[in-house]
């Protein structure tokens, strides 16, 4: 009997190999690949650009950077900025202090394809970047902040499903309310569009937490 529970046991163990290894791959956005697409952008925007695909779709495109009016940067760069990511509610809060100053409906990963969890800082900001992947080939990426590898807060034109999972694990915004999240960070990026390997102690705090809901 035990002869028989052995290899039954040794198959399980190799298909859980297996399985582990398939889910590994598919996080791109842990990928050093993506990493350096990251530390390749230039954050300038592509006046070229026409079309967008989501989901192997033709979406459409719309160049959001054009109708965006600027903002003012709302309060001083400080420690005491934070975001907090709630993937239970769908929400955004950015808080200063003891107030919070934003509250904005977010579209965070998919169950299957979910936002990471834990306490980060922003990294890289964006002003604008083409996001290519499977299924997916999006130019102009409004207002990307990367808080982990490449998982971001950034724009999303695609879509106007804010408020549920919509997305491949970063977190979707409406792009103007990236555009204020994105002057309201620290650091100010003093004109630039491109800006990266941030260091924590001048970057804004990011906790995300929760249960991504079936969308």
């Amino acid at each position: 009997m035990a002869m028989f529970f052995i290899p039954i046991f040794i198959l399980f163990c190799a298909l859980g190999i297996i399985i582990y290894s398939n889910l590994q791959d598919k996080d791109e956005l842990a990928s050093d690949v993506k990493i350096q697409e990251i530390l390749s952008s230039t954050g300038e925007v592509d006046e070229t650009a026409q079309t967008a695909v989501w989901d192997n779709k033709k979406v459409a495109y719309v160049n959001v950077l054009k109708f965006l009016q600027p903002v003012l940067v709302l309060g001083a760069n400080n420690e005491n900025k934070w975001i907090e990511v709630d993937l239970s509610l769908q929400k955004l809060y950015a808080h200063e202090g003891d107030k919070i100053v934003y509250e904005f409906p977010v579209s965070s990963g998919l169950p299957w394809m979910p936002t990471v969890t834990g306490d980060f800082r922003i990294w890289a900001k964006i002003f604008a970047q083409r996001m290519k992947g499977e299924g997916y080939d999006l130019p102009n990426v409004p207002f990307v902040q990367y808080f982990y590898k490449a998982y971001g807060l950034h724009g999303a034109y695609w879509h106007n499903d804010f408020g549920k999972p919509r997305s491949h694990g970063c977190v979707n915004l409406r792009p103007a309310d990236a555009q204020a999240l994105y002057y309201w960070t620290s650091p100010d990026m003093g004109g630039k569009k491109f800006l990266a390997n941030i260091k924590p102690e001048d970057s804004t705090r990011v906790i995300i937490h929760g249960i991504t809901p079936n969308p």
